[in-house]
């Protein structure tokens, strides 16, 4: 199911995808060291970080107000 990012203020947006990166970051070192069962799960959170960097870079650029 998607996450619906779109109603969060510009803060939430950088605090979550903080939360998210450090996610991904342990999510990658299970993987190498090979205790981790879902591998989709990391191509989820990348997608996850992106859309959240398209929602701050909007709210930089002004497209988006708080």
């Amino acid at each position: 199911m998607r996450d619906s990012f779109n109603e969060l203020s510009y803060k939430e947006l950088l605090t979550k995808k903080d939360e998210l990166v450090k996610k991904y970051s342990d999510h990658r070192f299970n993987s190498v060291v090979g205790h981790i069962d879902n591998e989709v799960e990391k191509r989820n959170m990348r997608k996850k970080i992106a859309r959240l960097n398209t929602l701050i870079h909007e709210f930089d650029l002004g497209i988006r107000k708080q």
